[in-house]
């Protein structure tokens, strides 16, 4: 779901022309659709903005499960709490880690008396000047071009993946096979925000990796695994690496997915970075 509101049919496609930083150093565009599926959940965002002088990029792809109220919870807090935290600019890192974990707590909170258990994950790129932090629950994905290579900088939470399923087993969870791996027979997923009733398996503490922006960082792709579902890493950053205009190459990737079959939710956010030069 965008900014309008609007509920996409499968064959529409909602794009954005491509924002950009005042210096000129990143531009930034989005595509999502609903594709197949009945409902859309998945939510975006993307903002450069200057706080305390220093010039922050923030961008987010949240696919929602079981309704689409975390994935806009998301939208709508995470990066709020995250420049509030007081060491956001001395210790990003702790403080991504802790505001991931403070809007899962928040979401619970606010959910408490409402008879639903929906959840979101989140893959998250915060640019604080020359530094990319990469924040990731779940199974959106965040990918690099660096001198032409994908470079992936998440791994899916997945329940059938050996450190998570330790830790999963470790609490007193099980996973268990139903058409796919599932955390209590249940999620496809092994983190998240939200999902109350398998929370003390299915956790909202991100992995972070982080990376210089150099000459050889070309472009960053996020998105949902209506994406990566049916797109490789490669093929992604092979499909957008020579188009500049990156709302043109979101749309892309976008239209490649639904066309390859993807049967979810698609959403794409592609940031070019060193569009100054």
């Amino acid at each position: 779901m965008g900014d309008s509101g609007m509920m996409l049919e499968s064959n529409e496609i909602e794009s954005d022309p491509a924002g950009h930083s005042e210096d000129g150093s990143c531009i930034y565009g989005y595509s999502s659709c609903q594709g197949k599926r009945a409902t859309m959940e998945d939510y975006y965002d993307a903002k450069i903005s200057n706080i305390d002088g220093h010039r922050v990029g923030f961008f987010g792809v949240f696919d929602g499960h079981g309704g689409y109220h975390a994935a806009e919870y998301l939208k709508q807090h995470l990066f709020e709490n995250l420049t509030s935290h007081p060491k956001f600019f001395t210790d990003t890192k702790q403080a991504i880690s802790e505001s991931y974990q403070q809007t899962d707590a928040e979401f619970l909170k606010a959910e408490s008396s409402i008879y639903r258990d929906g959840g979101s994950t989140a893959s998250t790129a915060v640019l604080v000047g020359n530094h990319l932090y990469v924040a990731n629950v779940g199974d959106s994905r965040a990918v690099i071009s660096k001198a032409g290579e994908a470079i992936p900088l998440s791994e899916d939470h997945k329940p059938n993946r050996i450190d998570e399923r330790q830790r999963i087993e470790k609490a007193g969870g099980i996973v268990l096979w139903v058409g796919t791996w599932r955390v209590g027979g249940v999620l496809a997923v092994s983190r998240a925000f939200g999902n109350r009733l398998l929370k003390q398996y299915v956790v909202a503490e991100p992995e972070i990796q982080e990376a210089v922006i150099d000459d050889e960082l070309e472009l960053l792709v996020l998105a949902s695994d209506g994406l990566w579902d049916v797109v490789t890493n490669e093929d992604a950053i092979s499909l957008v690496k020579s188009i500049e205009d990156p709302e043109v190459a979101a749309r892309k990737l976008t239209e490649t997915a639904y066309a390859n079959g993807s049967a979810d939710n698609i959403t794409c956010l592609v940031v070019r970075f060193h569009k100054g030069k």
